[in-house]
């Protein structure tokens, strides 16, 4: 039975950040997007999430949108 907080997490953040800081924000992909950029991952529970926010935090990096699919949900559309 996996974790009920796994989950894929977009992030949207008001900065262009390239693919080199991937490994810092816990080998999300990055996707520069003009003045924004896009980052894509998986958060295996809340404490990751608030990690990687908190690090978006410390840079100053201004968040626009989080959008959390939980892995249930994923599962129960297949």
């Amino acid at each position: 039975m996996s974790d009920p907080f796994e989950a894929n997490c977009e992030i949207v953040i008001a900065a262009t950040i390239g693919e080199e800081w991937s490994e810092w924000f816990d080998d999300f992909e990055i996707t520069p997007r003009g003045t924004t950029s896009l980052l894509v991952g998986r958060i295996v529970d809340q404490a990751a999430l608030h990690g990687i926010l908190g690090r978006l935090r410390d840079l100053g990096i201004p968040i626009l949108d989080v959008h959390i699919t939980p892995e249930s949900a994923i599962g129960s559309n297949r």
